[in-house]
Parts: structure tokens; C-alpha cells; sequence
């Protein structure tokens, strides 16, 4: 789909052909004397149509209005959290249609801020992608290209290429996210990095079960062992920044298929466990945006891959494995894996003398169980990590919510046969996984985000979000010092961009 930033005032944008005119209205909307603003006035007092977020109301072949349709849908405060509200509803409506040259019209809200365009593309590409890739016959979408109109692009290029860069990593993360595990392997997901390293900056590095064991990743291979499928060390590199610069880490669970190991788990709902490499590929959407915005600062990407199954030479309940660090594990579930690939990751990180590290995982059904598919959940050892992720969460509307990690949650974690056990008790499982973790993240700024409610989504609406690549972005951006960040064109010109499907290239 392309996408295309246009100034299109309140006047002209009356005579813009399209098959589509989406105009959002705000609750303090004011009329003017061209066509569209005459439309909005008579339906507000008619009663017909209100400013609430996501309400619609449609009109066809408007007189002195161009646009085959015209869709006006309230944007509530003109927040971007109400425009993404508003835009997925417009959207959602135009879908069976067939538009294909879509106009969003933002000229009537009072805010045309950065936030807002970016909210807007997001938005769009959200409502509009498909997942099609094993399948026998794919019907191409008929939306083809959206037109974002404002009334000054000076105002509105950073949040349409912010936009666009958090599309293509969010469709990134979503296509690898919902691919069946025979179609999603440990090698397939290093196939899809090295397709990354394609772009500028990027460099990618992939270990298999030799260089592994080399490392002394015990933990690691203890997972991967009851498989078939070898594993895979992927390590990425953004290098924006000068090499004297720290990077920030991301380490993301590249579970790509859980049976629960010997620990099976029930058989309602398994196939979703084909999202358990959801940390992993929203690292890779991160560095897919990255590649597009190319900022000036380093990140490091750390993906341990491998599935979890029940082979006969799977690790059993009792054993004891010797992580990278050192440490001995004391596996009591073999289901509580991902701490188990992490752990090992986590100390890989720390030969980058990193000047953060972040994991994500889809770590604990108990973070479904305290925070929905709401908010991710996050744990930290920083104040100031801490506070950045809480306010990227806000800015992206990919909201966290930070837990505690005091050391009486640890308790639990105690053995008498190794150093440490991979689970405590069932009461407040999210948190002692973080402890668990944290044990291995001693030697840096150290944050862990469990995305298990927010990665996907069930049921009718089955499929993954893409979640959390917009506040992992918004994090990073806001590391970007401030000297070295890109300043905007003196003159903005029209832009047309085109946000396709991931290729796959395994």
C-alpha cells in the first residue's frame, strides 16, 4: 500500500478526486464556508452524526465534493489516541468497499502535530494488513494507495516518516509473528534477519549449535535439545552512532513453537503457541524501522531461536543445567523456558558493555492473568530505563505498566540441588520470572517487558499485533542525542511512500 503526505486545506481538499474521503471531526470543530464544512455542520445539527471517537456516518456523490464517498467520522479531543480510534474505524468501514485511493483528511482538527500523522499512518496500515502467506490463493486488497492531507507538511513530515517506519517494522513483526512453526523455524527466523542486513547499518550474525556450546550456553541448548529443529544464536547490529557510543541491547525469546516440553501443556488453544516468538520478532520489527529512519545511535539485537518440544532427548523436570554465566539451573518446569533462553542471552549482552538492556518475552500466562492485553508488563532495576519506557509507552499508545521486584518475591526460587530453580509457586508468577532473570542481569541498566497479553490477539480477531515495536522505537529515538538528531527540511515537499508486505527471502 502506498501512503502519500499531502497539503490539502479544508477548500481544496473539496476537489480531490478519490474513491474515499475520510474527514475527521473533532468535538471542537468549527464550520467554514466550503462544502465539506457545510456536510459536517448539518449532520452535527441534525443529529445524524456526532464528534465522538469512531462514530461514522457516509454520504455518496456529495455536491461540490469530488470524492466518490465521503466518510465523516468524529475524532473525539483530536488526541492521537481517539484519531487511531477514528482512522480504524473509517477504515475498517471502507474495507469491503471498492476504494482504492483513500483520502484522510486532517485539515479540520485544530492539532496536526507529528503525533498525530503518525497515529493516522499507523493507524491505516494497522486496519488494512492481511496475513497471506501459506495461503493457496491470495485476493489482492483493493486499497491501494492512502493520501494523509494536511494543512502545513512542515508540521506533519517527522510523524509521517516516524509513521511509515513503525508500519513496515510493525507488518515486519506481525507476518514472522503469525507464520506457523513448520513455516517460522529457528533457521527460517535467521533467514528473515539476514534479510535485514540487507539495509544500511545493519549487520547480522547468525550461531548455530556449535558456536552455542562453545559460548557454554547450557540453559539455552536445554530447550532446544528434545528438538529436531537446530537452534539459532541470531545477533543483530544497528551502527548509527559512532562505535565509542554504548549500545542499547534488545534480547527477544524466539520460542517458535512451545509444546511446554515435557511439562506439556493442555491441548485448547496450542496452536497459539506459535506466537511465543513474539519478543523476537518485535526485535526484528525494531530493527526493520531502524532501516528505515537510520538514526544516530547503536543497537544491539540478541535473538536465542529454538523450539521447546518433547522429544526423548528433551530436558526432564529435575534436571540441572549450567547456564552461561555460570550459574546452575535447576529446571522443576520444563514450560518456564523462555528464562531459560534469556538468561544465557542476557549474558551474552554483556560483552557489549551496553548502556542499556531490554528483553521481551512472552514470558507468563500470570501477566495475562494481572494486566489483560491492555498494557505489557514491565520490570526494571533503573529508575531512569524505567521512566523512559513508561513514557515511550505513553507517546507510541503502547502502554507498560512497571511491577515491583522486591526481594522477598525471590524466595521461591530457592533449591537445594543448583543455585537457582526455573519457577517458584504460582502466586505472583510474572514477577518471580523477572527475578529469576534478573539474577543474570546484574552488570547493566537492565529493563524486562512481558508481552504474553499484548503480543496477539485471540479468537475471531486471531493474529499478532506487532506489539510492543511502537514504544521499543519511541525508546530508542528518545536515546538519540539531541545534537545529532536529524533536523527537518527547511521546505517539506509532498511525499509518497509505500509500505509492502515483508519479503520473507528464507
Amino acid at each position: 500500500m502506498d501512503f502519500e503526505l499531502k497539503t490539502l486545506t479544508r477548500a481544496r481538499i473539496c476537489n480531490e478526486k478519490c474513491d474515499a474521503l475520510v474527514v475527521l471531526v473533532p468535538q471542537d470543530f468549527s464550520s467554514t464556508a466550503d462544502p465539506v464544512s457545510v456536510l459536517v455542520a448539518l449532520a452535527l445539527k441534525s443529529g445524524d452524526f456526532e464528534a465522538k471517537s469512531g462514530k461514522l456516518l457516509s454520504a455518496y456523490r456529495t455536491l461540490g465534493i469530488a470524492a466518490t464517498r465521503t466518510v465523516l467520522v468524529g475524532a473525539g479531543d483530536g488526541s492521537p489516541k481517539q484519531i487511531r480510534t477514528a482512522v480504524n474505524a473509517a477504515l475498517g468501514a471502507l474495507k469491503a468497499s471498492n476504494a482504492q485511493r483513500v483520502v484522510v483528511c486532517l485539515s479540520a482538527l485544530n492539532s496536526q502535530q507529528a503525533d498525530v500523522v503518525r497515529a493516522t499512518v499507523v493507524a491505516c496500515s494497522d486496519t488494512v494488513y492481511s496475513y497471506t502467506a501459506t495461503k493457496s490463493k491470495v485476493i489482492p486488497a483493493k486499497l491501494q494507495r492512502v493520501v494523509i492531507g494536511v494543512s502545513s507538511l512542515a508540521d506533519a513530515q517527522t510523524g509521517f516518516d516516524k509513521g511509515i517506519a513503525l508500519a513496515k517494522g510493525m507488518d515486519f513483526a506481525r507476518e514472522w509473528g503469525n507464520r506457523p512453526a513448520n513455516h517460522a523455524t529457528p533457521t527460517m527466523l535467521a533467514g528473515a534477519a539476514r534479510e535485514l542486513g540487507k539495509f544500511p547499518n545493519i549487520k547480522v550474525e547468525v550461531l548455530g549449535p556449535k558456536e552455542v556450546a562453545k559460548l557454554g550456553m547450557g540453559s539455552f541448548m536445554a530447550v532446544a535439545q528434545g528438538s529436531d529443529e537446530p537452534l539459532r544464536f541470531i545477533v543483530l547490529h544497528y551502527e548509527g552512532a559512532a562505535k565509542a557510543e554504548a549500545p542499547v541491547v534488545l534480547v527477544g525469546k524466539g520460542i517458535t513453537f512451545d509444546s511446554g516440553g515435557i511439562s506439556i501443556k493442555p491441548a485448547a488453544e496450542m496452536d497459539e503457541m506459535k506466537f511465543d516468538m513474539c519478543g523476537a520478532t518485535s526485535v526484528l520489527g525494531t530493527f526493520r524501522a531502524l532501516a528505515e529512519l537510520q538514526p544516530a545511535l547503536n543497537v544491539v539485537g540478541l535473538i536465542p531461536a529454538s523450539e521447546n518440544m518433547t522429544g526423548g532427548s528433551a530436558v526432564k523436570p529435575g534436571d540441572v543445567v549450567t547456564s552461561m554465566s555460570g550459574q546452575t539451573i535447576e529446571i522443576l518446569n520444563t514450560d518456564a523456558e523462555g528464562r531459560l533462553v534469556l538468561c544465557d542471552a542476557l549474558t551474552y549482552a554483556e560483552r557489549f558493555k551496553p548502556k542499556a538492556v531490554i528483553d521481551i518475552a512472552t514470558l507468563t500466562g500470570a501477566c495475562v492473568i494481572a494486566l489483560g492485553s491492555v498494557r505489557s508488563a514491565l520490570f526494571s532495576t533503573d529508575e531512569a530505563l524505567a521512566q523512559a519506557l513508561t513514557q515511550a509507552g505513553e507517546s507510541s499508545l503502547d502502554l507498560c505498566w512497571r511491577m515491583p521486584l522486591d526481594e522477598e518475591y525471590a524466595e521461591g526460587l530457592k533449591t537445594n540441588f543448583a543455585d537457582v530453580a526455573n519457577i517458584a509457586g504460582r502466586a505472583a508468577g510474572v514477577v518471580t520470572a523477572a527475578k529469576f532473570l534478573q539474577r543474570f542481569a546484574t552488570r547493566f541498566a537492565w529493563a524486562h517487558l512481558d508481552i504474553a497479553g499484548t503480543a496477539w490477539k485471540g479468537g475471531a480477531a486471531k493474529g499478532a499485533t506487532g506489539r510492543p515495536v511502537p514504544l521499543l522505537l519511541d525508546y530508542l529515538l528518545g536515546q538519540v542525542p539531541v545534537a545529532k538528531a536529524e533536523k527537518a527540511p527547511a521546505k517539506a515537499k509532498p511525499v509518497k511512500r509505500r509500505v509492502p508486505l515483508p519479503k520473507t527471502g528464507v
